[in-house]
């Protein structure tokens, strides 16, 4: 969209405003550039004072006081003198001059003195003391501006006043005003970004006070039209006489305005509003006033950024009051997903949101207000794709992501707080719509004219009546102080983690130590237990055969029973050597196509069972994977004997398998209690119609030696064989469950670490 050449030349409009006179000089003073209307004040036409010293003009005295401020270093407008211009054949002529500088040249400017009597600074306190006073003593914002608004209107006599505060996309809003009872009101009205375009904005930062008295007046231009010593119009962003565009006269003429002040408001060094004076009839305001304005702004923009920081202070207090208190708690805590949403309200003040969601991994907690899981999944794909910052806030998401529309009153606001990107660990907080009316003055659409070839140009409006608008999708904006709650919090988060993980390593390598000990231990105890224990078992054996003729039936059946308990024994310390090897042994991991470890189990049941009728099925290949052959032989082994001793029905089948995403995962094992706890694919499977096992022994069955039948029943057994195939698994940093219905069959499932 382009804007008229007006627009984008303000700065250098070749002219200034007829109530007063302008001269560029050189650095040694001599006139490069003048004013037409320099013979209506100084008695002189242009041609006769270019390029002539200064001193033709003014006496000594004056030079030298004029050369004193244009050697100042950063001189700007508020840098001021009173000259006067005194000749023979004429009345004493005096003048406000201001100087500054514009590239390379001075920039004196002078505005005749109407009234002899100059302001004296008890004048001037007097009139700006009481407004300061009474400004700084109000604590509420709105009754301040509304204050700031009559004062400057008892100080200007002015028809309207105006307090005039920028939005975040450049759009206004009127928030105090003091106007003549006659007047239709602004108060409330906003204003599209298009009013002032941005080239006004920034003159209206760098000089803070423009002041028009009269927009029907013939502008008085600069001879010759080039500066002369650049070949270039001259830089008039600092100028106080600045004539103004026709742009700008068009609109405010449309709003009835013929005189114009208006005072900048500046917080931490950029433009938040403006002050802005209205008079339906030519006004002329002298100078002194005219600072005391430009004073009095200085002042309530040092009191807006006071009393901002006074409101903003106490609610980032509030802020960091809640986030010390839930940094504490989680970081007493071994339970982090708990710690984060117990209890709720403290995870939703820190950033003062209405709902949140704590995603780690595929686990989504929400606490308060939230759309859906699956629609935060949605969300967080989304996310993935679209935001790169670790931490992003938007108060109109749906206009964002459309997908998101019809979650307009739980999340027409986000926060989002990436804590990991490789482990897809967020924290979203989400605000609802805040359904809004805005009152413009007149329909912003009016100033974007489309021309017959397809051109766009913003223009002045015509009609600044109340025209209404409905904002949807919208939620209340976040603050910056909210952002760097959410901020912090993630920093604390990671360093908790950080500290957290640790300690873990240090508890894992005392761990891995303990372990490592208690294994050799196990294995060295196991191993001289043999000795003896055979010892026991060939004694025995020996009564038996050769003295079994001195004993008694009872005898003999006590020693029948103490070989037996040795073979026991011997069974149960082979399976003690057995772990204990597991945990000392190194992992020989190598690819693995699981089919050949399945039929190779399989087929030596099918050998060793030929009188029993049973079925394994394979519905799909399995997949290769990076695993111990032989151990992950020895879990299948376990896994499927078990499968084919507990089940009693004629027709046994069992089922080996794999889940490769959760989608695939049947419904009914979504209830397993176990299931939340893995997050890894493939998950194998171990599926059979044996006789089940009861819930309150499935946590338990992992136990070493941990039966649930006697020993006569389902063909023995020392208890042994899922306590092993557990211990593989974990070796290979898996997990291993069962989902189990008592009397119909279960289904032993597990997940390995694969590289």
């Amino acid at each position: 969209m382009s804007q008229p050449e007006t627009y984008n030349q303000i700065h250098i409009p070749g002219s200034i405003q007829p109530h007063g006179v302008l001269l560029a000089l050189s650095e040694s003073l001599v006139i490069l550039q003048v004013s037409d209307n320099v013979e209506h004040f100084l008695g002189k036409k242009p041609q006769a004072i270019l390029n002539q010293h200064l001193d033709i003009l003014f006496d000594a005295e004056q030079i030298t006081a004029i050369l004193e401020i244009a050697t100042t270093t950063n001189i700007s407008t508020s840098l001021k003198l009173k000259l006067t211009q005194s000749t023979k054949h004429s009345p004493a002529k005096h003048f406000d001059a201001i100087i500054h500088r514009s590239g390379t040249s001075i920039i004196l400017e002078l505005e005749p003195i109407h009234s002899h009597q100059e302001m004296s600074f008890l004048s001037f306190h007097g009139l700006v003391n009481d407004v300061i006073v009474q400004i700084q003593q109000t604590s509420d914002i709105p009754t301040f501006f509304d204050l700031v608004a009559k004062k400057v209107k008892n100080i200007t006599k002015f028809d309207r006043v105006m307090v005039y505060k920028f939005d975040l996309d450049g759009s206004g809003s009127v928030i105090a005003e003091a106007k003549n009872d006659n007047l239709s009101p602004y108060l409330g009205l906003h204003y599209p970004a298009t009013d002032i375009p941005e080239t006004s904005k920034n003159l209206y930062t760098r000089c803070l006070l423009r002041f028009i008295p009269n927009f029907k007046v013939e502008f008085s231009h600069l001879v010759p039209s080039e500066n002369p010593q650049t070949h270039q119009p001259l830089n008039l962003s600092n100028s106080i006489l600045r004539s103004f565009d026709s742009c700008c006269i068009e609109f405010h003429q449309n709003m009835g305005v013929a005189s114009l002040l208006v005072i900048s408001l500046i917080h931490e060094q950029k433009l938040w509003g403006l002050i802005s004076c209205h008079n339906r009839t030519p006004t002329h305001l002298p100078y002194e006033i005219r600072t005391a304005c430009k004073f009095l702004g200085e002042i309530v923009s040092l009191e807006l950024a006071k009393k901002m920081a006074q409101a903003e202070l106490g609610y980032k207090n509030k802020l960091k009051s809640l986030q010390s208190q839930f940094i504490t708690s989680i970081s007493n805590t071994d339970n982090f997903v708990d710690a984060l949403i117990h209890p709720a309200p403290r995870l939703l003040d820190v950033v003062s949101a209405s709902g949140c969601a704590v995603c780690l991994g595929d686990d989504i907690t929400l606490v308060g207000n939230t759309p859906t899981v699956p629609e935060i999944s949605k969300l967080i794909d989304w996310a993935g794709t679209h935001i790169s910052e670790d931490l992003w806030a938007t108060n109109s998401l749906p206009k964002l992501f459309p997908d998101y529309a019809a979650q307009k009153d739980t999340a027409s606001g986000l926060l989002l707080l990436r804590i990991s990107r490789v482990l897809r660990y967020y924290i979203l907080w989400f605000r609802p719509e805040a359904l809004q009316t805005v009152d413009w003055a007149g329909n912003p659409g009016d100033s974007i004219q489309t021309s017959d070839d397809g051109s766009v140009t913003l223009s002045p409006r015509h009609s600044f009546e109340l025209w209404q608008e409905i904002v949807r999708f919208t939620a209340i904006p976040w603050q910056q102080c909210e952002l760097d709650s959410a901020s912090d919090l993630r920093n604390a988060i990671v360093g908790i983690v950080i500290h957290k993980a640790d300690e873990l390593a240090k508890i894992n390598l005392e761990l891995e130590r303990s372990n490592h000990e208690l294994d050799s231990f196990a294995y060295a105890a196991s191993h001289d237990l043999k000795e003896p224990l055979r010892g026991i078992h060939n004694y025995s054996t020996i009564l038996i055969e050769d003295y079994a003729h001195l004993l008694d039936a009872e005898g003999i059946s006590c020693l029948h029973t103490l070989v037996s308990l040795t073979q026991r024994m011997d069974s149960l310390i082979d399976v003690l050597l057995r772990l204990s090897q597991l945990g000392q042994a190194e992992l020989r991991s190598q690819p693995t196509d699981l089919n050949i470890v399945v039929d190779a189990v399989c087929e030596m049941f099918r050998a060793s069972r030929k009188l029993e009728s049973f079925d394994i099925l394979i519905p799909r290949a399995l997949p290769t994977i990076v695993c111990d052959t032989v151990l992950m032989n020895e879990v299948f082994s376990n896994l499927i004997g078990n499968a084919l001793k507990y089940n009693d029905r004629t027709d046994k089948w069992i089922e080996v398998g794999f889940f490769a995403s959760p989608e695939e995962i049947p419904e009914n094992l979504h209830n397993s209690p176990n299931h939340r706890q893995h997050g890894k694919f493939p998950i194998f499977y171990i599926r059979d119609n044996g006789i089940g096992i009861k819930p309150r022994h499935q946590e338990i069955i992992f136990r070493l030696f941990k039966r649930l039948h006697s020993q006569a029943e389902y063909g023995g057994g020392t208890g042994a064989g899922l306590a092993i195939a557990k211990k593989i698994i974990e070796r290979h940093g898996g997990t291993i469950w069962v989902d189990s219905t008592y009397g119909e069959g279960s289904t032993f499932l597990f997940t390995l670490n694969i590289s």
